[in-house]
C-alpha cells in the first residue's frame, strides 16, 4: 500500500510539474506573441526626416543651361545612355535632351514617370515636351535627397514596397540565403538543430538561419549568440509565420536587414542599399548590382566594395551562380552579368550630408516647429529652397578663393575660415549655405559665428539721414575728429582708416569710401535709439550694446542676421524673413505645413530707393569697385564691405537683382587676419557671384523720387556737364530751390520784375514815389542777382 502511495504522490507532483511546465511555456510563448504582434503591427522603424532640395522646374524660356540642367541629371543619378528606355536614363541629340523621368510624390501632388524632351537655346530653355504634360506648361524633374535627421542609433533606411522590389532581386535572395523560404513555417529544424550543437559542444559557430529567423534576429533580438537566443528565435519565428504570410515578411526583411555602414550610420534595408552604393534606387539596378547587394547579408564588412573590391565581386558572382542553379539565370546570363564591373560609386551618396550647413539651417528651423521624436522616427518628408547647382558651385567657388587668400600669407591664414549665404531678395529663399572650408564639424558658422561686423552698419546711418527729410546724398557732412564722453570721465575718439579726417564732403562719398567720422557724427545726430531700433526692425536677435561705437559695427553678429538686414535694402523696404523650408508632408502623404511669404514693411520704398542708390555708389566708385569691375556694370550692383578696426573679421554683403549674398571672413580663434572688407570677403563675394546667372538691380522708383542733377559743393540744382554736378534721386521734398548759374538755363525761373521806366512811368508823379520805386527794383534786382534765380519747376530740366 504503502508503494502504491508512493508511486500516487510521485504521479501527482510529475503531473503538477507538467501542468506548471505547459503553464510556464504558455505564458513564455504569449509573452513572445505579444512582442511580435505588437512591433510588427506597430511603428515597426524609426523612419528618420528626409530632406529635399527644391525640384527643378522645366518650362519655355526657363532660365536653365544646358549644361547646369546635364549637371543636375547627374547629380540624381540619371545615366546617359544611348536608349531612354528605362527610368533614370537620357539621351542627348543636338541641342535636345529626351529624359525617362521617375515622377515623385510630394504628398500633395504627384509627379507622372514621363519622357520629357528639353531643347536648349543658348542659356534657356527653348522648349519642352513631355508624354504627360501638365496644365502648367510645367515639368519637374524629382527632389535631390540631401540628406536626413536621424534618431539616436543612427539607423537609416528608405523603405520599399514588395512589388515595387525587382523580381530579379528576391529570387537572388531566395537563392542564396533560404532556398526553402516558400515551403517552411520560419524555422530550418536541420540548421538550427546544427547551430545548436555547435555552440553547446564550443564548435565553429554555425548559421542555418531561414530569412524569417534573420529578420526576428535582427529585429527583435539582441546580437548575442546563446542558447536562449537561438531558442527565443525559433519560436518568434513560427509565431511571426502563424500570424503573417510570407509577403509580409519578405518585405520586413528588405527593409530591415543591415548592409553596411557609413561612419556613424547604419545602412538599413535594400532601398538605401541601392543609394549608397550605386547612387540609383532599387529598381534602376542591373541583375549584377541586385545580386551584389543580396551577397551583402553574409558580411558588409567583409565585402566592402571600396576596401575589399576581389572579394565583393567573387562573392556577387557566388550569388549569380546560386541563381543559375536555382534555374532564374541561364548560363548566357550568368556569363553576362558575372563579366560586368561593381559599378560602385566612387564615393557613398547616402549618410552624411553633401550639404550639411544647409541642412543644419534646416533642422534648426524644424526643432522650433517639431518635437524630436517627430523629426527622427516619423519619416516626415521636408521641402527645402536649396539649389544644389548654385550650392555646389558656390561651395566650390568659396573654398577655391579662401585657400588662395590664405596661400598669398600662410604664416597668418592657414587657417582662414568663413561663411557664405546666398537668398532670393523677392521672397527671402535660402539657395545656398556654407559654413566652413573643411568637413562639417557641428559649428555651423553661418549661424553660430558671431562676430563684430564693422562698416557693414554704416547704410543704417544714412537711411536715417535720408528718411529725416534733412539729408540728400549731396549734402555736406562733417568728415572730422571728434570725441564722445561715455560713461563719466571716459570718452571714445573714432577714426578713419586712414587716419586723418577728410573735411566737409557729399554724404554719397563719405558712404562710398566709408569714413568713420562723418558716420559717427551722423549717428550721434540721430541717437542711438534710433539705430538700434532700426536693427531690431530690420531682423536682429542679437544683444545691440548702448555705446556709440556701435555706429561702426562694435556689435556681434552672424552671417545670417546680417543677411536679414540687407534683404530688407535689396527688396525696396520689404523684409522677407530668411526661409530655408518650402514645406513639411507626413509618412502618407499628407500636408502638414506649407511655409508662405511672411512680408512686412520695414522702410519707406521712397528711402529705400534712395538708400540703394547710395550702396551702388558703394560698388561703383567705393570700396566695392573691383567687384564692379569683374561684373558687369549693367547689373547696377548695390553693396558694402566691412571691416573691424584691427582687421580680425572681413566682411562684405550685396546684392543684384536677383541674389543677395553675405559673406564673412576671420579666424576661429579671433586672431588678426590682416584682411580688410575689401581685400578678404570681396574678392569671395565676387567669385561666388560670378556662378550665378545675376539680374540687374531694377527697384521701382515711386513718385515721390526725383532724379536731379546737384552741385557738389553748394546742393544747389546743377546741370549735365556742369563742374562739381551729380545725377542723384531726391525727395521731393528735398529738392533744392535753387540753381547755380551754370544750371539756371536748364530750369523755369521765376521772372525778375524790372520797371521800364521809359514807357511805363511811375503813375504817381511825388519823387518820393518813384524813388521808393526804384529802391524796391534794385533791391530786388540785387537779391535775384545773388540767389542766380529761383526754381518753380525742377522737374523741367533738360538734359
Amino acid at each position: 500500500m504503502k508503494s502504491e502511495r508512493g508511486i500516487g504522490i510521485i504521479a501527482l507532483i510529475f503531473c503538477v510539474l507538467i501542468i506548471a511546465a505547459f503553464l510556464a511555456f504558455s505564458i513564455y510563448l504569449v509573452r513572445l506573441d505579444t512582442i511580435i504582434r505588437d512591433k510588427f503591427e506597430g511603428n515597426r522603424w524609426d523612419i528618420p526626416a528626409k530632406v529635399f532640395a527644391r525640384p527643378l522646374e522645366l518650362y519655355a524660356n526657363a532660365p536653365v543651361a544646358a549644361n547646369d540642367f546635364e549637371q543636375e541629371l547627374k547629380l540624381l543619378g540619371y545615366s546617359k545612355k544611348d536608349s531612354y528606355d528605362k527610368s533614370g536614363s537620357y539621351v542627348v541629340q543636338n541641342n535636345s535632351y529626351y529624359v525617362h523621368t521617375r515622377g515623385f510624390d510630394y504628398g500633395d501632388s504627384v509627379d507622372p514617370e514621363q519622357i520629357l524632351q528639353v531643347s536648349f537655346n543658348e542659356n534657356t530653355v527653348a522648349d519642352i515636351k513631355a508624354t504627360k504634360p501638365s496644365s502648367t506648361g510645367i515639368a519637374r524633374l524629382e527632389p535631390m535627397l540631401v540628406g536626413g535627421i536621424f534618431p539616436q542609433h543612427n539607423e537609416d533606411r528608405v523603405l520599399i514596397k514588395l512589388n515595387k522590389v525587382p523580381k530579379t532581386l528576391i529570387e537572388a535572395l531566395v537563392a542564396t540565403e533560404d532556398r526553402n523560404f516558400y515551403h517552411h513555417h520560419g524555422v530550418s529544424f536541420r540548421g538550427t538543430a546544427r547551430a545548436i550543437v555547435s555552440n553547446v559542444t564550443g564548435g565553429k559557430r554555425q548559421g542555418g538561419s531561414t530569412l524569417t529567423q534573420q529578420l526576428v534576429k535582427n529585429f527583435y533580438l539582441s546580437p548575442e549568440r546563446t542558447l536562449k537566443r537561438k531558442v527565443n528565435e525559433a519560436f518568434m519565428s513560427l509565431l511571426l509565420e502563424f500570424h503573417y504570410d510570407k509577403d509580409e515578411i519578405l518585405e520586413a526583411y528588405l527593409n530591415e536587414v543591415n548592409l553596411g555602414q557609413n561612419g556613424n550610420y547604419s545602412i538599413n534595408g535594400y532601398g538605401l542599399a541601392s543609394q549608397f552604393y550605386f547612387g540609383l534606387p532599387l529598381r534602376e539596378l542591373n541583375i549584377a548590382q541586385q545580386a551584389y547587394l543580396v551577397g551583402l547579408v553574409q558580411g558588409p564588412t567583409l565585402y566592402n566594395p571600396w576596401k575589399n573590391p576581389e572579394g565583393a565581386k567573387k562573392r556577387r558572382n557566388i550569388v549569380l551562380n546560386n541563381m543559375v542553379v536555382m534555374g532564374y539565370l541561364t548560363q548566357e546570363e550568368y556569363e553576362r552579368e558575372s563579366a560586368r564591373p561593381l559599378n560602385v560609386v566612387k564615393k557613398p551618396t547616402t549618410g552624411p550630408s553633401k550639404f550639411p550647413d544647409f541642412l543644419d539651417i534646416v533642422r534648426r528651423q524644424l526643432k522650433k516647429e517639431y518635437q524630436e521624436s517627430d523629426l527622427t522616427n516619423q519619416g516626415l518628408r521636408i521641402f527645402t529652397t536649396l539649389d544644389p547647382i548654385s550650392q555646389t558651385k558656390v561651395q566650390n567657388s568659396f573654398r577655391d578663393t579662401v585657400s588662395r587668400l590664405a596661400r598669398s600669407n600662410p604664416s597668418r591664414l592657414k587657417d582662414l575660415q568663413g561663411a557664405v549665404l546666398i537668398t532670393q531678395p523677392e521672397n527671402g529663399e535660402l539657395i545656398a549655405a556654407v559654413g566652413s572650408t573643411q568637413d562639417f564639424t557641428g559649428f555651423n558658422r553661418t549661424i553660430d559665428a558671431k562676430r563684430q561686423v564693422g562698416s557693414l552698419l554704416k547704410p543704417i546711418i544714412y537711411l536715417s539721414a535720408l528718411e529725416s527729410g534733412r539729408y540728400t546724398w549731396a549734402s555736406q557732412v562733417e568728415d572730422s575728429p571728434i570725441n564722445i564722453p561715455i560713461d563719466g570721465n571716459k570718452s571714445w575718439t573714432p577714426k578713419n582708416y586712414s587716419g586723418g579726417g577728410h573735411g566737409y564732403v557729399p554724404m554719397v562719398q563719405a558712404l562710398a569710401n566709408s569714413y568713420n567720422l562723418s558716420a559717427v557724427r551722423l549717428g550721434q545726430e540721430f541717437g542711438l535709439s534710433t539705430f538700434k531700433n532700426q536693427l531690431t526692425k530690420f531682423g536682429v536677435e542679437s544683444t545691440i550694446p548702448n555705446y556709440p561705437s556701435i555706429f561702426l559695427g562694435a556689435v556681434d553678429m552672424s552671417p545670417m542676421e546680417v543677411m536679414s538686414i540687407y534683404g530688407n535694402f535689396a527688396t525696396g523696404g520689404f523684409k522677407y524673413p530668411v526661409k530655408a523650408i518650402r514645406s513639411v508632408v507626413d509618412s502618407n502623404g499628407r500636408l502638414l505645413e506649407r511655409y508662405n511669404l511672411n512680408v512686412q514693411q520695414t522702410i519707406d520704398p521712397s528711402a529705400a530707393y534712395i538708400l540703394n542708390y547710395g550702396l551702388q555708389q558703394v560698388m561703383s566708385s567705393g570700396t566695392g569697385r573691383s567687384a564692379y569691375a569683374s561684373l558687369s556694370p549693367e547689373l547696377k550692383l548695390a553693396g558694402k564691405s566691412g571691416t573691424t578696426n584691427d582687421t580680425r573679421d572681413s566682411w562684405f554683403a550685396g546684392y543684384s537683382g536677383n541674389h543677395l549674398a553675405v559673406v564673412w571672413l576671420g579666424l576661429d580663434d579671433n586672431k588678426v587676419t590682416g584682411l580688410t572688407g575689401s581685400s578678404g570677403a570681396l574678392p569671395v563675394w565676387t567669385n561666388v557671384m560670378k556662378q550665378l546667372r545675376q539680374k540687374p538691380v531694377n527697384l521701382r522708383q515711386t513718385d515721390n523720387v526725383q532724379w536731379q542733377w546737384i552741385d557738389s559743393d553748394s546742393g544747389q540744382l546743377s546741370a549735365q556737364g556742369c563742374d562739381h554736378s551729380f545725377y542723384i534721386p531726391l525727395l521731393r521734398n528735398s529738392v533744392p530751390r535753387q540753381a547755380t548759374a551754370c544750371g539756371m538755363p536748364h530750369y523755369e525761373v521765376e521772372p525778375t520784375y524790372i520797371p521800364d521806366t521809359e514807357n511805363n512811368p511811375p503813375t504817381d508823379n511825388s519823387n518820393d514815389s518813384i524813388e521808393n520805386y526804384i529802391r524796391e527794383s534794385e533791391s530786388n534786382m540785387d537779391q535775384d542777382l545773388n540767389n542766380q534765380g529761383r526754381v518753380i519747376s525742377s522737374g523741367s530740366y533738360q538734359n
